[in-house]
């Protein structure tokens, strides 16, 4: 390929959902400005332009959190597709048929163990990508059993949430997932063993009220959206206007919801600095 074909794009060919194509141009949903892809992969998803945070894939949010890129997926209970049998435009099975086949995942979960700064981890990280990272039952056993491990084997968990909330195919058995969750962190904290919250764009709906926000410490990627419903529902239900950057990372911290904001880049960097803290592997080590 040469110089002209390889920056000059002569069309757009198509991508699959979980990996932007090498050959491709996007635009960045904050500045508009066209960024190639090969350039976004080494930002890690970072514009260049103006500092937003793209929304990043669950394999390389693993890999850019443990060492050396090395860690090993835990296996998950298999659960019931469709206990309501829902359906509305399409039935629910045939969504999750088709988001399974998109992405390669089961459900918008994964969870896997390894060092993160030589520290054992075990993290469960939500996908976007699968139904918004919305948590049904599949991924409140995602958490569960992410914290039934942390317990067994006395080491710290960390969640990475990026979700649009509960999963309304599922009705109740959805929104139970927010007890289930937040009983099964408690039981970490009974234990004194560390429970961490990495929050994304977006942490909204049952995922931000419940597990998300209960960290022993809550740290938030720079820019991303944090809350419960949105603005504009807010603002119709009080009838006020919300403050501006309501919702917002930096709103959280100024107001104490949240405790760490900070670029991608950075974002292994601080883990480890808590992560060690909390461990008592390094007492020396100050938080940003």
């Amino acid at each position: 390929m040469n110089w002209f074909t390889d920056i000059v794009r002569p069309k757009i060919q198509k991508t699959t959902p979980k990996e932007i194509a090498d050959n491709l141009w996007v635009k960045c949903p904050a500045c508009n400005q066209m960024l190639f892809s090969k350039e976004l992969k080494k930002s890690m998803y970072v514009c260049t332009s103006c500092g937003h945070h793209l929304r990043l894939y669950v394999d390389k949010r693993l890999k850019m959190l443990f060492d050396d890129e090395k860690y090993t997926e835990l296996s998950l209970p298999v659960m019931q597709d469709d206990p309501l049998r829902f359906k509305d435009s399409q039935r629910y099975t045939d969504r999750l048929r088709n988001y399974r086949k998109a992405t390669g995942s089961q459900d918008a979960i994964k969870v896997a163990k390894g060092k993160i700064g030589g520290v054992d981890s075990v993290l469960a990280v939500m996908d976007f990508s699968f139904m918004g990272g919305s948590m049904g039952t599949a991924v409140g056993e995602g958490i569960v059993t992410a914290a039934e491990y942390a317990l067994k084997h006395k080491i710290p968990l960390i969640t990475v949430a990026s979700s649009g909330g509960a999963r309304m195919q599922e009705g109740i058995l959805s929104l139970m997932q927010m007890a289930r969750t937040t009983a099964a962190v408690n039981q970490l904290k009974e234990h004194g063993i560390p429970f961490i919250s990495i929050m994304t764009d977006p942490t909204t709906g049952g995922v931000s009220a419940s597990f998300a926000m209960l960290g022993d410490v809550n740290i938030a990627e720079k820019g991303c959206l944090i809350g419960f419903a949105g603005k504009r529902v807010i603002e119709q239900t009080i009838r006020e206007k919300l403050p501006e950057g309501f919702q917002t990372a930096e709103y959280l911290k100024d107001h104490g919801m949240v405790d760490i904001v900070v670029d991608r880049s950075h974002m292994k960097e601080e883990l480890v600095k808590v992560l060690k803290i909390l461990t008592n592997k390094n007492q020396q080590l100050s938080i940003r």
